[in-house]
């Protein structure tokens, strides 16, 4: 078993992210018993620009999570470079937090990125509608809530109300396939899960 302790920075991934790192147990590693604590929202600026603030949340996580525990760090990258951003931080979270498992995990632009990478499977999802055999590179879109709110059809998209549904509806493949910060926060399941010794993963 291991127990992850999620850093979130939005009111909607509160709830959303345990239900998308379940679904992504199941679907990675089905042999692996996963305790997802309650996440710690931050103010991702103040986060990230605050070292005092940034100690204190990531200090907290490593005492929620005990000395076994995996930290996970989800933030949006807004106009930032996933991958270097993500690097730059965890050297950081490493330095305080030596010798606990950390992963940072920068979604690109915005957590909603990936219900995009996967919209064919939100199609007829609480007013989602896309037309057959529509295509859209969710790497490029600046925005990704305004372009789902479009699809809905003009009705406000609301994290806290939406993010949870959408988190256990989408296709988890779809999302795979058209998102390297999703292909990232698998990839980061993955390395965690075999640390455990999760045995046989799934494909």
């Amino acid at each position: 078993m291991t127990t992850v302790a999620p850093i979130v920075e939005g009111h909607g991934e509160v709830e959303a992210l345990p239900l998308l790192l379940r679904r992504l147990a199941e679907w990675q590693t089905p042999n692996l018993y996963a305790s997802i604590l309650p996440p710690i929202r931050v103010r991702r600026d103040r986060f990230l620009n605050n070292e005092r603030e940034f100690q204190r949340h990531l200090v907290l996580a490593a005492d929620k999570c005990g000395e076994q525990g995996w930290i996970l760090l989800l933030l949006d990258a807004d106009d930032d470079c996933p991958a270097t951003r993500g690097a730059e931080v965890l050297e950081r979270a490493q330095s305080y937090i030596p010798y606990r498992r950390i992963s940072v995990v920068f979604a690109n632009r915005e957590y909603e990125a990936w219900f995009v990478a996967a919209a064919q499977s939100l199609h007829g999802y609480r007013g989602f509608s896309l037309s057959p055999g529509y295509t859209v590179d969710a790497e490029a879109i600046r925005n990704a809530k305004g372009w789902i709110e479009r699809q809905m059809g003009g009705v406000s998209y609301s994290e806290v109300l939406h993010q949870p549904g959408f988190s256990q509806r989408f296709d988890m493949q779809q999302a795979f396939d058209g998102s390297r910060s999703f292909r990232k926060l698998c990839s980061e399941w993955l390395k965690q899960a075999w640390f455990e010794g999760a045995g046989d993963l799934a494909e």
